[in-house]
């Protein structure tokens, strides 16, 4: 058994042992510096190095945005106006619950900024309006999982700087699926509430009360528009995108809604230091365990393995819905993406997989995940928001997986879900 597989196995023995994630995979790392007689030097030129990347600048950034969009409170304007919009829908504030998630993730770019933002909201309001409150809280974490697909989105930015692919085309590409995803959901909440009567708007709302509730949430509906069409136009780049949406929800704050002042500020700075610095630790800490794996050869004993294994692209694309659906089950995206990513990207896209399709199939695979259990992030969020139990949290989602799933599917099989767009780029 040679000394990559070793590693592998020993952070994923520290991980079960409850371990946090940054050290379960550092500690096997310095284990093998110290074992092959490397300069001790190499595990802090290897982890700084990781940090020494343009692209993800713009992690920290979008992270403080949603942040300064749920101090300020612009998150209730979003909701209200998808309240107004959709609520006549069958489903009601099930509908708008997913509807207003689309809206955020154009600004956030971040499942769990989701959750605990506006899904305060939505929680809420459902449990006001007579909605099960497993049920709000499930239709709350499956509908989070738009936000890391649409742009921006952070998990896409990190799978970019791994993979070398363009983080424009990716974040592009992830437009049409977020979309076919709240397709699926809404209709599956349509079916849902077709057969138990939930409750929804009396009537659809007239011009003027769609614009009366317009009026408020424009500027942030304005946001993702402006984000998109900068970076389509070449205005400027994710990265820079980012610092554009940190000044854009300042200003609109500030001097738009004036429900922004220098308390909310530092609340969401100390809040994105803290998301920061768990992110980026583990960022460092799989850079150096990916080195080593990339010293002993780990990738090309995987490549080695699929080509024995099949060279059909879509049996390969198969074998990595599996992969990375156990992955999300059990461990964070931005851990799976660093760790796994480099050595299952590789083979893949050598069989003719686009890196750009593979990227939006992992990445959704991965936030599945996050409401799955065992330790599916969201729901762990969720429960500690609502005070409902794990299990029964979980029974709630039952309903909520067949259209994720399919979402997945379709993903999958008809590639150019993701490729369509970004051709449009190239």
């Amino acid at each position: 058994m040679s000394l990559g597989v070793l590693v592998i196995l020993a952070f994923f023995a520290l991980f079960v042992l409850g371990v946090p994630v940054a050290f379960a995979i550092l500690l096997p790392a310095i284990a093998y510096i110290l074992w092959e007689a490397i300069p001790l030097a190499t595990v802090a030129q290897r982890t700084l190095y990781a940090l020494d990347s343009f692209p993800l600048v713009a992690v920290p950034v979008f992270i403080f945005v949603g942040n300064l969009m749920n101090a300020a409170g612009i998150t209730e304007k979003l909701f209200r106006f998808a309240e107004v919009l959709v609520g006549r829908l069958y489903g009601g504030l099930a509908q708008v619950n997913i509807f207003a998630s689309l809206i955020f993730s154009g600004v956030s770019g971040a499942a769990l900024a989701d959750v605990g933002g506006l899904g305060r909201i939505e929680i809420k309001a459902m449990r006001d309006r007579g909605f099960p409150l497993p049920f709000a809280a499930a239709v709350t974490g499956a509908s989070a999982i738009v936000g890391p697909i649409f742009p921006p989105s952070i998990p896409i930015i990190i799978y970019a700087s791994v993979t070398s692919v363009s983080a424009l085309q990716m974040l592009i590409a992830g437009i049409v699926p977020a979309l076919v995803c709240v397709a699926m959901l809404m209709i599956a909440v349509a079916l849902i509430a077709g057969r138990t009567g939930m409750p929804r708007a009396g009537r659809w709302p007239t011009l003027g009360e769609l614009w009366l509730a317009f009026g408020p949430a424009a500027p942030a509906l304005f946001a993702p528009v402006i984000l998109i069409g900068g970076m389509l136009s070449g205005s400027f780049t994710p990265t820079e995108a980012s610092a554009v949406a940190v000044v854009y929800v300042l200003g609109i704050g500030l001097f738009y809604y004036r429900a922004m002042n220098w308390a909310f500020i530092r609340t969401a700075s100390v809040e994105t230091v803290r998301s920061t610095a768990a992110i980026l630790f583990i960022v460092a800490a799989a850079s150096m365990l990916g080195w080593i794996l990339a010293v002993e050869q780990v990738p090309q004993v995987v490549s080695a393995w699929f080509a024995d294994l099949t060279t059909n692209p879509y049996m390969m694309l198969a074998i990595v819905n599996l992969i990375f659906f156990l992955a999300g089950m059990f461990i964070d995206s931005t851990t799976a993406t660093l760790l796994l990513v480099p050595i299952i990207a590789p083979p893949v896209v050598a069989a003719g997989v686009d890196p750009v399709h593979l990227g939006i199939v992992v990445i959704f695979n991965l936030m599945i995940g996050t409401v799955t259990p065992p330790f599916g992030l969201s729901l762990f969020l969720l429960c500690n928001m609502t005070g409902l139990g794990f299990a029964q949290l979980v029974r709630a989602m039952v309903p909520l997986y067949p259209p994720l799933l399919m979402t997945l599917f379709l993903l999958t099989v008809f590639p150019e879900f993701s490729l369509f767009l970004p051709g449009m780029l190239r």
